[in-house]
């Protein structure tokens, strides 16, 4: 689990979608985080302006900041 305490590290967008959604599946847990980000025309505008793009299957430490800054610690 992400600690605030801890280094941000990069991380696959489905890890870090399970750690927000523990108890669905990997792909259903990647949906449900794909929907936070693109409802959220905010985070979105950041991460995008940072090289993000639908379909990133790695996330760099940078948005994963932005990330859980956002919707807090998974």
């Amino acid at each position: 689990m992400y600690k605030e305490t801890s280094k941000v590290r990069a991380y696959g967008f489905g890890e870090l979608a399970q750690l927000y959604f523990p108890n669905i599946t990997k792909k259903s847990a990647s949906a449900q985080m794909r929907r936070w980000i693109t409802g959220n025309t905010a985070i979105i505008a950041k991460l995008q302006m940072l090289g993000y793009k639908a379909g990133n299957r790695l996330l760099t430490p940078v948005h994963v900041k932005i990330i859980v800054d956002e919707f807090g610690e998974p």
